[in-house]
């Protein structure tokens, strides 16, 4: 490392606040679009099967974008402390601070917030990636953070996950999220799948289908929280101690797979109880356009030819 501006380390690149994970960004504005694409067409959808269509278009998708959105998301495990410690190695210069750690399927995030965040004439607000995933090598990054002189709070908890660290977090953690991810990325498989089901006239095996998503996604939930669920190694900093608990992805993804449960439960129970209100439900939009001119002034279609030949007048009536 070199002097730069009288501060050793040096931190040269400007530091930014990551507010959102681009991937999780990508996923939730293409199911967006989806949605209000299929709301500008609902209008033209007629009678009462216009809210069954919306009920169970936009049940859909949300369970879709939610499979697909926890992947990218760093909720799953958080913790947060507020620390009076060093701020940077070779100083002797303190500071006050929120220390946020964020884990996900692929990786964890630091966050480093001073309280204020003007401090030593600097602006603390730190947010640092460092993941695990496929084509990224958590080692690499930590070495980069310490070339780039971050702070020791955030050194101090990346060091915790790295590969040779006895506190072995790096192996849970990283276990866990492969395991959860691969489950997950079944579980939106049976989602497809079970849509592609309920366009056809086999209820049951959409139904089915939807049982299976929802037990993918809460095997992924159990599978997380039984690795996870290893004594976590102590964090100290100062007189403070970090402790994680799970976060909204978690919940989330436990909701959905209960939702799918619950979902795909009533479809099969109805197909063998009421298959009938179960046909009569899911058709409902063929049997609404069918209907919607029922009671009209009958149609009265006469043939000529009989009169010519003497034949009695032949009248057909029909309702519409």
């Amino acid at each position: 490392m070199t002097l730069w501006d009288g501060v050793l380390p040096f931190y040269p690149q400007p530091r930014h606040a990551a507010g959102f994970s681009v991937p999780l960004l990508i996923v939730i504005l293409v199911f967006l679009t989806l949605a209000v694409s299929f709301l500008l067409i609902l209008p033209g959808i007629r009678g009462h099967s216009r809210w069954f269509w919306l009920v169970r278009v936009l049940l859909s998708l949300f369970i879709g974008a939610e499979i697909v959105a926890v992947h990218f998301s760093a909720e799953w495990s958080v913790g947060r402390v507020s620390i009076d410690t060093s701020y940077k190695a070779f100083s002797a210069a303190r500071i006050r601070a929120h220390l946020g750690l964020h884990v996900g399927l692929e990786g964890i995030n630091i966050t480093l917030t001073g309280t204020p965040v003007q401090q030593l004439n600097e602006t603390i607000d730190y947010n640092e990636q460092f993941s695990w995933r496929l084509g990224k090598d958590y080692t690499e990054e930590y070495e980069e953070a310490l070339d780039k002189g971050l702070p020791d709070p955030v050194l101090y908890l990346a060091e915790k996950f790295t590969v040779n660290s006895p506190c072995g977090l790096y192996r849970q953690y990283r276990l866990a999220g492969r395991y959860a991810s691969a489950l997950l990325w079944v579980a939106f498989c049976l989602w497809l799948l079970s849509n592609a089901l309920f366009s056809m006239p086999v209820p049951l095996y959409g139904g089915l289908g939807l049982l299976a998503t929802g037990a993918f996604a809460l095997f992924s939930v159990f599978v997380f929280a039984s690795i996870s669920s290893v004594p976590f190694c102590r964090i100290r900093l100062g007189s403070s101690a970090l402790t994680t608990h799970y976060g909204a992805a978690f919940w989330v993804t436990l909701a959905t797979g209960v939702l799918c449960l619950l979902l795909g439960g009533a479809v099969v129970s109805l197909h063998y109880t009421l298959p009938s209100a179960l046909r009569s439900f899911l058709d409902r939009s063929v049997k609404d356009c069918g209907n919607q001119e029922r009671g009209s002034s009958p149609l009265n279609l006469n043939n000529p030819l009989h009169k010519k030949f003497g034949s009695s007048d032949l009248t057909i009536s029909t309702h519409l």
